[in-house]
């Protein structure tokens, strides 16, 4: 069946199977046909708001019916949803809203508090739908309601909307700087979730769990795979990995999405019986999954099969590895996804040759409209792909990631490191991954990350930040003396910092910028 709009997923499935569960939450289930009236109800409730076409929603809820409601619901009344990270502080929050001027805010009472200082400073905010039975004060300048009364406006008049249309805008962790909005339409989205589900076999006896945060397109991906195949859906915001393990058994979950950090922490528990012969599948991305943890997870979980993948915010998703490659070729990032084509190209935009080092280029349905009124950083990002014919009088734009790659013989594909985060030393270009690699496999460290840090001599040293693995003690020398073993001499190594934690961004990776910014000053003098 051919969808075209993000809301059919819901509407459609209805239509199949109403009375099948669509989502999870704390012991409660949500049957399609319920889910599909809710939404409904949202869309109502926003136009008689007087929400106009393409205005934009901000989502700024933990995971639950209401918040999987308000996204379709803005879809479906012609607007655009934004999903709000919860780590994220007010004056981030501000920014967002400002930066893509949020007409509608649906939130709660506590989290409405917390943004009380920095509402005003959004003049295109106009209502705010209060979830929850917290009352609360309405904001300065601000109309209040709660979301029965939204859920009881009568229908306005509903807008017509093409898969052209934005669906979402969503926005970076802001590592780097303020988050940057990435404006995904309908087409993209659909795309996304029709490429990902067909790899990863969804059906309707599929059980997902959702951990990772909506306002990633990785998290927000277990939604829309899961409602194109009629699955279901449970929802989780989890304080501890082990939680996620007792869930998956409790919940018998049959897919489960993570990156890295949630693995490395994963990989140490102990799986019951009822996850091990539950779980299907699971998905990595966010970075490359460390050798060692992806074989504790292989041991710990027989019957699942893992699937690699790399993505992008500005398209979704871009390849995978499948399982059956696993053994084979554990390194590689797989080939392109289904209705996506994978260039790497030289600087001149030329192809590379096999085994040659270039950018990841991705072309297809799922490239993004750019970046939220930031001309110059899409004019960066979002440029003619390669090989066009020259008679294209209209160029299609592709995404150039900025990550460095290479291709082998066979056309798989192998992550290098991203162009601002490889480590240039001793007249060497050194990728963080490389190292990290090797410092997992020790098994010394349960996380770490590799940074390139000033040096006078150097140019820049190569600095771990590490917390030891389980049940170990932090032992520099012994980790540097696995590392001479394994690495080549400006690879080494010149310093570790060991920290029972190591700082991630919102989107749950481990966050580099601000590592190497604390770093800065390390063989300077400089304050750190």
């Amino acid at each position: 069946m051919y969808y075209s709009l993000l809301p059919e997923l819901i509407q459609r499935a209805a239509e199949r199977r109403a009375e099948d569960t669509a989502l999870r939450f704390k012991g409660r289930a949500l049957a399609y046909g319920e889910l599909a009236t809710l939404v409904e109800r949202v869309a109502h409730g926003l136009l008689a708001l007087g929400l106009k076409r393409a205005e934009r929603v901000a989502v700024y809820l933990p995971k639950q019916f209401e918040t999987v409601a308000s996204f379709f619901g803005a879809n479906l009344a012609g607007g655009v949803f934004v999903p709000v990270n919860m780590l994220l502080k007010p004056d981030q929050v501000a920014h967002i809203m400002r930066d893509c001027s949020v007409r509608v805010l649906v939130t709660s009472a506590e989290r409405l508090k917390e943004l009380e200082a920095v509402l005003g400073e959004c003049p295109d905010l106009e209502h705010v739908v209060l979830v929850g039975d917290t009352p609360a004060s309405a904001p300065a300048g601000k109309q209040l309601l709660t979301w029965q009364t939204l859920l009881e406006l009568p229908a306005g008049k509903a807008h017509r909307v093409i898969d052209g249309d934005m669906a979402a805008i969503l926005y970076t962790s802001g590592s780097t700087g303020k988050p940057k909005g990435v404006v995904l339409s309908h087409r993209n989205m659909m795309a996304g979730a029709k490429s990902v589900a067909e790899y990863l076999h969804n059906v309707p006896e599929d059980r997902l769990l959702a951990v990772l945060p909506f306002s990633f397109d990785y998290g927000f991906s277990q939604l829309s795979t899961a409602f194109l195949a009629g699955a279901s859906v449970t929802l989780m915001d989890y304080l501890f990995a082990r939680d996620v393990v007792t869930m998956a058994a409790k919940e018998r979950i049959t897919g489960l999405a993570g990156v890295p950090p949630l693995w490395i922490q994963l990989a140490e528990q102990s799986w019951p019986a009822e996850a091990r012969d539950n779980l299907r599948y699971i998905t990595n991305s966010g970075g490359a999954m460390p050798r060692a943890t992806l074989d504790r997870l292989r041991a710990a979980l027989p019957k699942t099969k893992p699937f690699l993948m790399y993505g992008l915010t500005e398209a979704f998703r871009s390849t995978f590895l499948p399982p059956e490659e696993v053994d084979r070729r554990p390194e590689s990032m797989g080939k392109a996804i289904p209705n996506a084509e994978i260039l790497v190209v030289r600087p001149d935009g030329s192809i590379c040759d096999a085994d040659e080092p270039g950018e990841l280029v991705h072309r297809g349905a799922l490239v993004a409209l750019g970046y939220w009124n930031d001309p110059q950083k899409t004019a960066e990002r979002f440029k003619p792909a390669p090989g066009q014919d020259p008679g294209l009088v209209l160029p299609e734009l592709a995404v150039w990631s900025g990550d460095t790659v290479r291709r082998d013989s066979e056309g798989f594909l192998y992550f290098i490191g991203r162009r601002d985060e490889m480590i240039k030393t001793s007249g060497y270009r050194v990728s963080p991954t490389e190292v990290e690699e090797v410092l997992y496999a020790t098994g010394l460290v349960r996380d770490a990350v590799a940074v390139g840090v000033s040096h006078p001599g150097l140019g820049q040293a190569v600095v771990i930040v590490a917390a030891p693995a389980e049940g170990r003690a932090a032992d520099s020398e012994a980790l540097l003396t696995q590392c001479r073993r394994r690495l080549p001499t400006f690879m080494v190594p010149l310093h570790i910092e060991w920290r029972d934690a190591l700082p991630r961004n919102p989107n749950g990776k481990f966050d580099r910028s601000r590592l190497a910014g604390e770093l800065k000053g390390l063989f300077n003098g400089a304050p750190r």
